[in-house]
């Protein structure tokens, strides 16, 4: 590992000298200058991790230093030396940019301290700067796959969004990709380097979910033993991504709509409205509309949330896309399994482009996935694909010979699909097209033992 690079400037050469040895002492490659002008000259020169400048110089002060290694080296930390180790020069320090400041006579441990602590930090702003930028390069928009002219549109509409704080609904069937949108909208927006949190509203128990959502005091419920902020808080500043809004309760969505009016959130057991700075992008695969018309959803969240619309086309919509997403798939998965496998034959890809995709772009994720596990061939074959894919080989399921009303066709046909997936329920969900709580509910109205969960 390549030792820190660190800046040492300080007229007194007997301090300069003694920094100098502790500091390489402890392995970090030192370069001394003897006053401002000198450090300045090094600074513009080479790349330094840090530098230690001391505050009163003859040439040039330590201000000034400050304030031009901010322009030469943006970025790099810089520790302000001073025999005036008073209040008013520390703020003085500090505001003109100084990371933080080690008064003379110096302690040699305090010096260690102080420079391992500022490295450790610098070292992590970098990685989450390097974070940031890969995000940023992995959920912009031109990486979403597609050339249909669904998408066209998708990606135009996403770029006219993307800048302003305007609320997003994103509707598609389960399995499209809602939340990639949600992700390309918030990577390509002036929020971009704040957070992205989601809340999966279909996942949290009725129980949980208010305080996932708000946060709560301490003892606002037994377990509470301290108070915890919630994703709304967690957001702030950021976006946050209501994902399958469409199943919130009716009080969570009365929350919901006064934080969004309010633009501020009460904790659970918590009196005080906390301001929160936040982006709304909401996703469903429910109609919304008959949601409001049936009671279940309420109108005026609705029209707080419907402000831009954006549909996800399914797969069966954009089959001219099947073969780019295959071959996205096939890229990804070769690398991350190490398999030399690089494309598709000619008959694997007709198979893919006469299946359906009830479960869209996830279901053919899954189909990908498992033939690059597979093959044994640089090409997926036709074989490799999971049975039910465009294979037509599979039986078509015969309805039982008595007459049956249309409730208990729907039930007959869950069961069986539930079967099929083996008694996962997500696998189930998707192959119907519908989330996990509404296939959760059709197998209470069946009665019996449901399967259990995946």
């Amino acid at each position: 590992m390549t030792p820190a690079s660190l800046l040492v400037a300080d007229d007194d050469p007997v301090a300069r000298d003694l920094l100098v040895e502790v500091l390489r002492r402890e392995g970090y490659r030192v370069r001394p200058a003897a006053g401002g002008e000198e450090c300045l000259k090094l600074a513009e020169g080479e790349p330094f991790d840090l530098a230690l400048v001391d505050l009163r110089m003859p040439d040039v002060d330590g201000v000034r230093v400050l304030q031009r290694m901010a322009v030469v080296q943006p970025g790099v930390p810089v520790l302000i030396l001073t025999a005036f180790a008073t209040i008013e020069t520390a703020v003085e320090a500090i505001r003109a940019g100084a990371y933080d400041y080690l008064s003379k006579p110096f302690r040699m441990e305090e010096i260690r301290l102080v420079v391992r602590r500022t490295l450790e930090a610098q070292r992590l702003t970098r990685e989450n700067q390097q974070y940031r930028k890969e995000l940023r390069e992995r959920y912009r928009v031109q990486n979403l796959v597609g050339q249909s002219p669904r998408m066209v549109e998708l990606y135009k509409l996403v770029a006219r969004v993307a800048d302003l704080d305007t609320t997003v609904l994103i509707q598609g069937e389960t399995g499209t990709g809602k939340e990639l949108v949600a992700r390309a909208i918030h990577y390509a927006s002036p929020r971009a380097d704040r957070p992205f949190v989601v809340v999966d509203c279909a996942a949290l128990p009725e129980t949980l979910v208010e305080s996932e959502l708000f946060g709560h005091e301490r003892g606002a419920f037994t377990g509470a033993l301290s108070a915890r902020r919630g994703l709304l808080e967690t957001a702030h500043g950021g976006t946050c991504f209501l994902d399958e809004v469409g199943e919130l309760a009716a009080a969570l969505q009365a929350k919901l709509l006064r934080a969004l009016q309010e633009r501020a959130i009460r904790r659970v057991g918590g009196n005080e409205a906390l301001p929160v700075d936040v982006r709304i992008l909401a996703a469903t695969n429910r109609d919304l509309r008959r949601g409001v018309e049936e009671g279940t959803f309420r109108e005026d969240l609705f029209y707080r949330l419907n402000v831009v619309v954006i549909h996800v086309p399914p797969v069966r919509e954009r089959m001219q896309d099947v073969p780019l997403l295959a071959q996205h798939f096939v890229e990804r998965y070769a690398q991350t399994t190490g398999k030399p496998v690089v494309g598709l034959a000619r008959e694997t890809l007709t198979r893919l482009q006469s299946h359906h995709w009830p479960g869209n772009v996830r279901e053919l994720e899954h189909a990908i996935e498992r033939a690059i596990a597979l093959a044994s061939s640089p090409v997926l074959l036709p074989d490799d694909l999971p049975p039910e894919v465009g294979g037509g080989s599979a039986p078509a399921p015969q309805l039982p010979a008595a007459r049956m009303t249309l409730e208990e066709v729907k039930r007959w046909y869950v069961s069986r699909l539930l079967e099929e997936a083996g008694g996962n329920k997500l696998r189930a969900a998707e192959a119907l097209g519908i989330d996990r709580k509404t296939l959760a509910r059709i197998l209470d109205r069946r009665g019996g033992e449901e399967a259990s969960e995946p």
